[in-house]
């Protein structure tokens, strides 16, 4: 008797698909990353947040095991292709992000999907963005404003883009992308 997989071509299709379309975002990202560090640090959890798309739109749209982590996989993938000179940080920001948000979908047994769940693993990935971007852009040789506004909006940015993607996530499935 065959045993039906999680993983159907339908959901590695979709998991792909959500996985180009953000990864096509991360290699703009790895692309504005040092413009930013240069010229304005204090907007880097912004661009380092919007990591976060793959997994959130993903387990909004699809709502079963490992869909996060393999689309960032696949979003890593993809932006690894356009700035090759991050991609293993791409590839380490794909497996602890989505590994973060495969965790808390986990903790919570694949069955509860409110946007509660998805912030709890964006404020999870917003305060370990803050501690790298400490260390990313020399926190300390800023003014203290500048170091609680950088702190503050390295926690925000990925709770900000944890909203844009499950806003996202509800037009895919509202559109049907998610039927079954």
């Amino acid at each position: 008797m065959a045993r039906t997989s999680v993983l159907s071509t339908r959901v590695l299709l979709t998991s792909a698909a959500i996985g180009v379309a953000t990864g096509l975002l991360g290699g703009i990202a790895g692309w504005v990353t040092p413009v930013v560090l240069l010229a304005v640090p204090i907007l880097y959890g912004i661009v380092l947040g919007s990591h976060v798309l793959p997994g959130i739109i993903a387990q909004e749209v699809i709502r079963l095991p490992w869909v996060a982590l393999l689309s960032h996989v696949f979003a890593a993938l993809v932006a690894s292709a356009m700035a090759p000179q991050w991609a293993l940080r791409f590839i380490g920001t794909a497996l602890l992000f989505g590994g973060i948000q495969e965790l808390v979908a986990a903790l919570t047994r694949y069955r509860v999907w409110d946007a509660w769940r998805f912030f709890i693993s964006a404020i999870v990935i917003g305060i370990l963005v803050a501690v790298v971007v400490a260390f990313a852009a020399d926190l300390a040789s800023l003014p203290t404003w500048a170091q609680v506004i950088y702190l503050v909006v390295s926690v925000l940015g990925p709770v900000a883009w944890t909203a844009l993607g499950l806003g996202i996530g509800v037009a895919l499935r509202r559109a049907g992308v998610a039927r079954r």
